[in-house]
C-alpha cells in the first residue's frame, strides 16, 4: 500500500517583503550648524565666567580704595585741596597785578632838573600780551630842556624800558615855561608785580648780608 503524503502549498504565515534600509549620512549644514551652536554655548559660558570674575575684581578693589583713602585722613585730604585752591586764586590776583614802583624808580633817574611832571596816567588791556600805555604832563624850563630830555629816554640805561616816548602838544604858559604831553609804553615784564617782589626780597637779603659782614 503506498503512503499517503498530503502536500500543502499555502504558507502557514504571511510572505513579508523585505526592504534594505540604507543609512542616512550627515549633511555638510547640520555640522556647520552644530559647529556654531557649540560655539555659541562656548562663547556664553566664558562670558558668564568672565563677567563673575570682573565683579570679583571691582569688589576687591573698591574695599582696597576705601581702605587707601581711609589711611590718607579724608579731613587732611580736603584741607589740602582748600589749600590749593587759595593758592591758584592768589597766583592768578599776582599774575594779573602791575608795580608801577618801578616806572616811578626810572622817571626820577632821567628826568632833569629843568622838566616837571604834574600828570601821570596808565592802562593795560592784557597785562600778559600787550604793553602798558602811560600818558604823562609836564612843564620844561624851555625848548632845549624838553629836546635833552627826550634825548635822556633814549640815550640812558633807565629808559630803555620805556618804548616809543613821544612829546607832543607843547605850548607855552603865561610865565614862559613850555607845557607838553608824553606818552610811551612799557614792557609788561618791567612792571610785573610777582618779578618786581622777587627783585625787593633779593636786595633785602643782599643788603642784609653785607650788614652781617
Amino acid at each position: 500500500m503506498e503512503p499517503n503524503f498530503q502536500t500543502s502549498f499555502i504558507p502557514k504565515k504571511p510572505i513579508v517583503e523585505e526592504h534594505a534600509v540604507a543609512g542616512r549620512s550627515i549633511g555638510f549644514f547640520t555640522i556647520i550648524s552644530i559647529f556654531v551652536l557649540f560655539t555659541v554655548l562656548l562663547a556664553t559660558g566664558g562670558l558668564f565666567f568672565y563677567k563673575g570674575i570682573l565683579k570679583k575684581t571691582i569688589v576687591e578693589k573698591e574695599k582696597s580704595l576705601t581702605l587707601a583713602k581711609e589711611d590718607f585722613e579724608p579731613a587732611k585730604i580736603l584741607q589740602l585741596q582748600t589749600l590749593e585752591k587759595r593758592l591758584n586764586a592768589a597766583n592768578e590776583i599776582l599774575t594779573g597785578h602791575i608795580a608801577i614802583t618801578p616806572v616811578f624808580q626810572a622817571l626820577s633817574a632821567i628826568t632833569m632838573k629843568t622838566v616837571r611832571f604834574t600828570k601821570f596816567t596808565y592802562g593795560l588791556e592784557d597785562i600778559k600780551d600787550s604793553k602798558v600805555n602811560i600818558k604823562m604832563a609836564g612843564v620844561a624850563v624851555g625848548y632845549r630842556s624838553i629836546a635833552l630830555q627826550s634825548d635822556l629816554f633814549t640815550t640812558r640805561d633807565e629808559g630803555k624800558n620805556f618804548i616809543d616816548p613821544v612829546f607832543s602838544n607843547l605850548a607855552l604858559d603865561d610865565k614862559g615855561n613850555v607845557l607838553f604831553d608824553l606818552e610811551f609804553s612799557v614792557n609788561p615784564a618791567f612792571v610785573d608785580y610777582k618779578t618786581t617782589l622777587n627783585t625787593d626780597i633779593d636786595t633785602e637779603e643782599e643788603g642784609g648780608e653785607e650788614d652781617a659782614s
